[in-house]
């Protein structure tokens, strides 16, 4: 993409700056950003996760090589409000179509906007004419509004990595009619997969009536915002040889002689309700129980880092699903055997991958989800000569692309439960011909791949067709 861009400020809610001998975390955004910057140094903005009083609050830059990471601090209160309140209590339960789970306030409203407002703010100083913006995702929807306030008339892209549901959910959202028509403000808005992009188009036709030129494009007053489908990659070739070398570690080597020859079914989430943790396991229980011949002889493995713990309803189910792995050993297990080990200490990546593909198979049954990168990188962790299944919701954002996976309803613990027993009996040359066609997706579409089309996509509007996924939106 050389030429394409002057520089690439890359704003999000929070900034994973690398160490000092260049590791970053495992997961999350930086996982599909940090590729991206490696072939655009620019600069990284976001929430630094220090919150301090309002009169401390700092603004500061991490220079790494070409590569700048400024951070800004968060007063409490607009912690309290932005992030833990409307971020987290309002849109992130409402986007994955959880109306129940929404909790309106005013008030934390208010800090978001304030927050979105304070990021233009501290962008308006480093911003230069040609820079070229990308926004990333549902805690930054109206940014481009409050830059184009400020006089901004950079090209501006934003991409939303979560679910985007239909109107019919969407409209439920209080002030809905102020929040998502804002995002008409960037030129390019970004979905994982053709049914959140469809719903954001038949949002600004049947919400805000926007006359569209054709189906990916709309006129917002004298401005035109375009839709595209995106889907985000992972670093397969590189993950494939990360995992090679990944499963001779001592960790994973002390790991696998643990299992004692059982077989072993992997599930990588972070605590949420989105995930389906608790009715997994419960779909792994009804494995046991309608598989006898399997007990003893398949360990399932759940690592999941706790999150938001401050919150009540992330507190309550971590206890549901701590119970329920208890009730599951409690009725199964011996005292050689333990059917469900579940951690909730994170791992690096490495440990991860090297985990993956000495897995004979892994559960990715989120009850809903933009992506699931997971599932990606499961496949591109396997031993290409004696691989593991993937299982994996069909409401995964990944599912479009991993048809080759066992594909199951999340809400029907039965179904999973037999989706189980053909993966762990499956005969190896099922098992390679299925792995083979997922390879040959993700190597197709693979972070790179993501990380070009996007700005290409932005900067170059002629070209837009070309790198559009295989938008099915309505017709005007």
């Amino acid at each position: 993409m050389g030429g394409v861009l002057a520089r690439l400020v890359v704003v999000s809610n929070r900034v994973a700056v690398p160490s000092r001998d260049g590791t970053s975390r495992a997961g999350g955004l930086a996982v599909a950003i940090r590729p991206v910057l490696k072939r655009h140094p620019g600069i990284w903005f976001g929430w630094s996760g220090r919150v301090a009083a309002r009169a401390d609050v700092k603004v500061r830059t991490d220079q790494r090589g070409q590569q700048a990471y400024v951070l800004t601090d968060l007063a409490e209160e607009d912690y309290q409000e932005y992030y833990n309140g409307y971020a987290n209590k309002v849109l992130w339960p409402i986007l994955h179509y959880r109306l129940d789970l929404a909790e309106f306030s005013r008030r934390d409203l208010g800090g978001y906007m304030r927050v979105n407002r304070h990021f233009a703010a501290e962008l308006h100083k480093l911003l230069q004419p040609e820079d070229v913006v990308w926004v990333h995702d549902y805690h930054l929807l109206p940014l481009a509004k409050e830059l184009y306030d400020l006089g901004h008339r950079n090209k501006i892209g934003f991409f939303h990595h979560i679910p985007f549901p239909p109107p019919e959910i969407l409209t439920a959202l209080p002030n809905h009619e102020r929040l998502v028509p804002a995002m008409c403000h960037y030129d390019l808005v970004g979905f994982q997969t053709d049914v959140d992009a469809a719903n954001f188009a038949r949002y600004l036709r049947s919400e805000c009536r926007m006359p569209s030129r054709d189906r990916y494009s709309f006129q917002a007053g004298d401005r035109t915002v375009r839709i595209g489908v995106f889907p985000v990659g992972v670093e397969t070739a590189e993950l494939g040889r990360l995992a090679r070398r990944a499963v001779h570690s001592p960790f994973v080597r002390d790991v696998v002689e643990s299992l004692a020859g059982r077989a072993m079914i992997i599930g990588v989430d972070r605590l949420d309700y989105s995930k389906g943790i608790a009715m997994r396991m419960e779909a792994f229980d009804r494995f046991l129980s309608t598989h006898p011949d399997w007990r003893g002889k398949v360990t399932y493995l759940q690592i999941t880092p706790r999150s938001r713990s401050e919150i009540q309803e992330y507190a309550d189910m971590e206890r549901q699903i701590d119970e329920t792995a208890g009730r599951i050993n409690g009725t199964y297990g011996e005292a050689s055997w333990t059917p469900i080990r579940y951690v909730n200490r994170a791992h690096s990546r490495s440990a991860l991958v090297g985990l993956y593909r000495s897995a004979r198979a892994a559960l990715v049954t989120p009850l809903r989800d933009g992506m699931n990168l997971v599932a990606k990188e499961y496949v591109a962790a396997q031993d290409a000569e004696d691989p593991g299944v993937l299982i994996l919701s069909r409401f995964a954002g990944a599912a479009v692309e991993c048809e080759a996976s066992l594909l199951v309803n999340p809400y029907d613990p039965e179904s999973v439960g037999i989706a189980i027993a053909q993966a762990l009996s499956m005969p190896i040359e099922e098992r390679r011909s299925r792995h083979q066609a997922l390879l040959q997706v993700l190597l197709t579409n693979d972070v790179k791949s993501w990380g070009e089309r996007f700005p290409i996509a932005l900067t170059q509007p002629l070209t837009f067709r070309t790198w559009l996924g295989p938008m099915n939106l309505p017709q005007s």
